[in-house]
């Protein structure tokens, strides 16, 4: 019996995915990103990575390194300094954010209205913003130096004092002068960031509650306030993350002084690395704010993020 030949299945040619003008602008939308992801891994990763691994190790300029283990953290938290550091620093923060952010705001609310002069006022406030902590620290240095400062001076020519005053000398006035210092150098850039979030509300908003009858307080707290939450939250993060990395003002005003009382985390981890040499505790206390202030941020996003709910 003759069998009938049968004829291979037919393959269906598959159309190859042409890349259209939407995958070409993906592709060079990332070759743009490129450059600044390599920045980021070389001036951000890769140092973090290479504290935390120094963190374990015993470590000097100019010595080799040792493995420690968890040696640098058991000694860092069995060292007091680094709570009292931990405390002055959180008060610090407290104190200049709850100023910064109340002077900025008040600014913010006072340039947004239309009134002569408020560009001016708007730029002199913002000049400061450009001015380097460490000049802005030499320049009060200067102005509140005991022998050739100009507020001294100008107390003795007036018969205010007799003998100059030691600005630095007592933790009130340090803490005073140094949290005047921060406010006036940096309220400018609070401001601005809570004067776009202002100008982004509509002011159909605020024409429709006026003619509802409502006045001044209750649109600040009904309008302004509630859509000005996610730059608050900005604000204050930025501000939080700042303070607590605060070092220049402290190591060129107090140096740390009086009696050690105004030694920041920062300061406390620069004494570590390059007055006594000692890299790998340094890296240590590094992780250990790096991971504090990863908390804080956590818990300022999440409490924020409840009360926008």
């Amino acid at each position: 019996m003759a069998t009938v030949p049968v004829a291979p299945p037919l393959r269906t040619a598959v159309p190859r995915r042409r890349r259209g003008p939407l995958a070409r602008r993906n592709r060079a939308g990332l070759l743009f990103v490129l450059p600044a992801m390599l920045l980021v891994a070389v001036l951000f990763v890769a140092p973090t990575l290479w504290t935390v691994v120094v963190s374990f190790f015993k470590y000097s300029l100019l010595g080799k390194m040792t493995f420690l283990g968890l040696d640098n953290y058991v000694r860092a938290f069995s060292d007091p300094s680094l709570y009292k550091t931990f405390g002055f620093t959180t008060l610090y923060t407290v104190v200049v954010t709850v100023v910064l952010f109340a002077v900025g705001f008040a600014l913010a609310l006072l340039v947004t209205t239309k009134r002569r002069g408020t560009p001016v006022f708007r730029t002199l406030i913002v000049v400061p913003v450009v001015i380097g902590f460490a000049t802005a620290s030499y320049i009060t240095l200067w102005i509140l130096d005991g022998r050739i400062g100009v507020v001294n001076q100008v107390l003795r020519d007036v018969g205010a004092i007799d003998q100059p005053i030691s600005w630095f000398g007592t933790f009130g006035l340090a803490f005073g002068i140094v949290i005047v210092l921060v406010v006036w150098k940096t309220v400018g850039l609070t401001m601005l960031l809570l004067m776009s979030g202002m100008n982004a509300i509509p002011g159909d908003l605020y024409e429709a509650a006026s003619l509802d009858g409502a006045g001044w307080w209750r649109k600040l707290f009904g309008i302004t306030i509630p859509l000005l939450r996610p730059t608050i939250a900005l604000v204050l993060i930025l501000t939080v993350i700042s303070s607590y990395l605060a070092f220049d003002q402290f190591f060129i005003l107090t140096q740390g002084g009086p009696d050690g009382s105004t030694i920041t985390v920062v300061y406390l981890i620069y004494r570590a690395a390059f007055i006594d040499f000692d890299l790998g505790y340094s890296a240590a206390l590094s992780v250990i704010l790096m991971v504090v202030l990863l908390l804080l941020t956590i818990v300022q996003f999440r409490v924020l993020r409840k009360a926008n709910d």
